[in-house]
This record gives C-alpha cells, structure tokens and sequence, in this order.
C-alpha cells in the first residue's frame, strides 16, 4: 500500500536541499497555491478562491485516509512548499497482473520551475516509488495544452503511448 513508502526523502535537485514528505492538513494552503499558479489549472476553476477552501480540504481528507492514494508536497530548506504530486497505486488485471502506479496534480511552483524539482520529483516515482509499491507502470496524463509538460516528460523517459478520453458529468452548483 502507499503508506509503505519510505517518507520522508530527500530528492536529487541540483543545488537544492529538498524533502519530499506525505501532505498533512497544514499543507493545503500551499497545495492550492500551487494548483492556482498553474495557468491551465487556473483555467478549470483552482484559482484559490475562499468559497473553494471547505471543497479543497475534504479532497486533501480523502486522499490522505484512501490507502490505495497519497498527496505529497516537497519542501525546501526553509519548508516552504514547492512542488506536489498525488500518486495512486492501481492493480490491475491487464498486463498479466500489473500494478500501475498513477501520477496526477504534479505542480511545481513557477517561481521554481527549471530548477530540476520537477525532474527530481519524477526520478523518485520511477526510481524509488514504484519498486517500493511492486508498480511495473508509472503511467499519467498530462492536458493537450501542457506542450511544455510533454517534452519533459519525454526527455524523462515517458512515452507518449495513449489517447486519453473523458466525460465531464454535470455537477450541483
């Protein structure tokens, strides 16, 4: 299960000490800073607004008592909040028994991008997360608008494989 994984850890950032650790509660300012500091997530309504705060703080509550998910966040040396992930351990039938480990929100402060968190973060899932948790998959989605992301995440290793679908459901506003 996640909660087996080795927490806290340092991440291999160039000139930087950096800790990545579980999400508490305490984070959650910092973790919707993050998601509205993201121009497309900003464009889907994370845009930090006070209604939002009770909506972001059952989602964080979920997340964290859900075995099979975590939210992490990494911090700096002063512990300021700079990057987050959500990761989801997936088993699966397919692949003969596969598990998939499932990257989501990775957000890295813009102040900080291209400063190798992002790479470091992505290093750790592939080279410490999913062997911890019998993942043979790190798989995720990133939006068609996020070119930049796709570069990276090919320069990492990833491959394009899959047309991804989804079907937005009405909600109660």
């Amino acid at each position: 299960m996640i909660e087996h994984l080795s927490l806290p850890a340092p991440l291999e950032v160039p000139d930087r000490a950096t800790v990545l650790r579980r999400a508490t509660s305490d984070d959650l300012g910092a973790i919707v800073r993050l998601l509205a500091d993201d121009p497309v997530s900003a464009g889907r309504g994370d845009t930090a607004a006070t209604d939002d705060v009770g909506a972001y703080a059952s989602a964080l509550d979920e997340v964290i008592r859900d075995p099979g998910n975590d939210l992490l966040v990494a911090v700096d040396a002063d512990g300021s909040v700079v990057a987050t992930l959500q990761l989801t351990r997936i088993p699966g039938m397919a692949r003969r028994g596969s598990t998939r480990l499932l990257v989501e929100a990775v957000r890295v402060a813009s102040s900080r991008r291209s400063l190798g968190i992002g790479g470091g973060l992505m290093r750790w899932v592939v080279d410490r997360a999913a062997p911890e948790l019998g993942a043979s998959l790190v798989q995720l989605t990133s939006d068609a608008a996020r070119v930049d992301a796709h570069r990276f995440y090919r320069r990492l290793g990833f491959v394009d494989s899959h047309v991804g679908f989804k079907y937005r459901l009405p909600t109660a506003d």
